[in-house]
């Protein structure tokens, strides 16, 4: 019996009611989808570009059958099993269990589809890893782990916890679990296994290539190239818990501009409107936005406005949102998704949330914010809370325009950011970001800079933000950085806290995006009142005098580091990225989770303990470094001691580079 066939240029298996589709998904890469369904479903949100193209080899055996796609080639078992190979070394990159028809009890095989109702299933898909296979990316996780191997990872959004399901091999290849379904991936010792809890099918993407570069290079191709970071951007944001008022927004930028620092852009926080879900401004602390955005721009500096997807049922549009079926909905009970505070209902009311996966409500929310926003001026926004973010976290129990929350809900943010770029997208001559607490595969396509979430200011907090940019990086998201100073629990005249910040600027100084934010302590207990001081003389003169050494040298590197983003855009290179990126033989450079390059020409090693004035550095051999500070030739190829006084952060230029950190 037959139990293949080839049709369009792609390889089709069936057997005891599965069907296997394997295809092309652009260069040196396969795609494939799985169901016991009668057929594949096509209106499944994805990853995948609509152009993509590939041109693949198909050979069908008698019993078996071979699919390539450039330097990727997949082996199909008449029982359906598929083992990955590399083409050039023919080495396994990848390959799905073994199991034996005969007693399936003791070995499940390696696709599994359990009823959940309908055409959902829960399925699992299970593969064999290698012996000292190492993962990254997968998006961004609070572990602060950089090699990912041993981990069970929640594929659910959540408040620093961000769901790209695509991970980088040290073997040296790609894998995309192409499902917004809620789910885990376990990345044990024994068994890779991905499992989605209502899916109609499995839909999978295998890179191949041999080449770290490679890999990330087809991955945006794929899921869609990150545009070319603004230049404003790439400057130093100034944030807070919020600014209650016009006149304080503006007395902040005056006084970076009196003091002769730079300052390219700030935000405005939440509450400053009257009701969550109205976007628009409280004028009585808002009196003429346009006046103000006007100084801000004579002044350089860009404006950049919160706006979340919550809405609160008192606000003015409430019930045309509810009728026109505007909202997220609930199976169980009522649709009180998240308790806060609203400006004009300071205590707890129980808001709502548009529904991004509908694109009448995606069209409803940008309108809203191009009359009350971009009319003003400002076209760059802050995007909070849009996992979403709900209370208790059961997005299983959401009704999207799109389907069950059990199915769709990862997809929430990617959509939601599709709707403000499709409406909104290249509304500033200098160009447009938003900044993000989510996101999803392809969301970089749609200018969006994720941030790590509202973490605690702490000393093991700043050192986990090292393998959340990493790997935030490693899964397409080239625009990256975190609160400087952390959000929680930072209090402003404490010595440990003066010295954190001052290593955590060191650290965002050489993050693609550079922002300052927190809630500072004291903290007032008026969730309404202005935030505690948060600026950059906040902290000490001592402090103040060693941070502005950091905002110049910033200014200084721009131009370096404008190259690298224009690089990654083109490429899908990251520009913040792991030693062992650009050092793949270097094994030493697997073990190496503290240090990261940013380009080619910059190494940084962090300080993340209080106290510390030395650590230990690991450099390349394959290059001769420097010593950023002073030229200094440095030992490579193995670990030395770094002088790190709290005015420095150990960091080393490659011999030949053009740049400099001297003025």
């Amino acid at each position: 019996m037959n139990y293949f066939n080839e049709k369009d240029g792609k390889l089709y298996w069936s057997r005891e009611g599965e069907q296997l589709e394997i295809s092309a998904a652009g260069t040196n890469s396969l795609r494939i989808r799985g169901t016991v369904n009668r057929s594949f479903a096509e209106d499944i949100v994805g990853a995948i570009q609509p152009d993509i193209r590939g041109n693949c080899r198909i050979d069908i055996g008698e019993n078996s059958a071979v699919i390539c796609n450039g330097f990727i080639m997949a082996q199909v078992s008449q029982f359906g099993r598929i083992i990955f190979n590399d083409v050039i070394t023919g080495k396994t990159i990848l390959e799905e269990v073994d199991w034996l028809p005969y007693n399936k009890t003791i070995f499940p095989k390696s696709r599994q589809y359990a009823a959940v109702g309908g055409e959902l299933y829960k399925v699992a898909l299970r593969f064999i890893p290698g012996k000292n296979e190492h993962f990254y990316g997968l998006g961004q996780h609070r572990h602060g782990l950089l090699d990912q191997r041993g981990t069970v990872i929640d594929l659910i959004q959540g408040n620093g916890e961000v769901t790209i399901p695509f991970y980088v091999s040290s073997k040296r290849y790609g894998f995309i679990w192409n499902s917004p379904s809620l789910g885990r991936v376990e990345l044990g010792i024994s068994q890779i296994r991905w499992i989605a809890n209502a899916s109609r099918q499995i839909d999978y993407i295998v890179i191949g290539g041999g080449d770290y570069r490679l890999v990330m290079e087809t991955y945006a191709d794929i899921t869609g190239h990150t545009p070319i970071l603004p230049y404003w951007a790439s400057g130093f944001w100034q944030s807070k818990l919020r600014y209650k008022t016009q006149e304080e927004v503006l007395t902040v930028a005056r006084e970076y501009k009196r003091r002769n620092l730079p300052l390219s852009a700030i935000v405005i926080d939440y509450l400053h409107w009257q009701r969550m879900g109205e976007w628009n401004w409280d004028h009585d602390c808002w009196p003429d936005p346009v006046k103000m955005v006007a100084e801000l721009n004579e002044m350089g500096v860009k404006t950049v406005v919160s706006v979340w997807p919550t809405v609160n049922p008192k606000a003015s549009g409430f019930e045309e949102m509810k009728d026109r079926n505007l909202l997220i909905r609930t199976k169980r009970g009522l649709n009180l998704l998240f308790p806060f505070a609203d400006t004009f209902d300071p205590p707890t009311v129980f808001m709502h949330y548009y529904d991004a996966t509908n694109p009448e409500a995606r069209k409803y929310l940008c309108d809203r914010l191009r009359e009350n926003y971009s009319s003003v001026g400002i076209h760059n926004f802050w995007l909070d809370a849009c996992e979403p973010e709900i209370d208790p976290a059961d997005p299983d129990n959401l009704l999207f325009h799109l389907g069950d929350g059990i199915e769709v809900a990862n997809a929430y943010p990617y959509l939601h950011q599709k709707g403000l770029n499709d409406f909104l997208g290249g509304g500033d001559p200098d160009g447009t970001v938003f900044l993000t607490r989510s996101a999803w595969l392809g969301s970089q396509k749609y200018g969006v800079a994720l941030w790590s979430g509202d973490i605690e200011s702490k000393w093991t907090t700043l050192k986990a933000q090292i393998g959340a940019g990493l790997n935030a990086m490693m899964s397409g998201i080239l625009w990256w950085g975190s609160d400087v100073g952390g959000f929680f629990n930072g209090n402003i005249e404490n010595p440990d806290f003066r010295e954190l910040i001052v290593r955590w600027f060191q650290f965002g100084l050489f993050c693609p995006i550079f922002r300052i934010h927190g809630n500072r302590e004291p903290r007032e207990s008026d969730i309404r009142a202005s935030g505690r001081d948060n600026e950059v003389w906040s902290f000490g003169e001592e402090n103040y005098v060693i941070i502005r050494e950091i905002l110049l040298l910033r200014e200084r590197l721009r131009p370096y580091i404008m190259e690298q983003m224009i690089a990654a855009a083109n490429s899908g290179i990251p520009p913040m990225r792991p030693l062992f990126f650009d050092y793949p033989d270097d094994e030493e450079c697997y073990q190496v989770d503290d240090e990261f390059l940013l380009g080619p020409d910059i190494i940084v090693a962090p300080i993340y303990r209080p106290g510390e004035r030395n650590r230990e550095v690991y450099l390349p051999s394959e290059y001769k470094w420097r010593d950023a500070w002073n030229g200094k030739p440095m030992i490579t190829g193995s670990y030395f001691t770094a002088d790190a006084p709290l005015a420095k952060i150990p960091a080393y230029i490659r011999e030949g580079s053009a740049v400099t950190f001297m003025s």
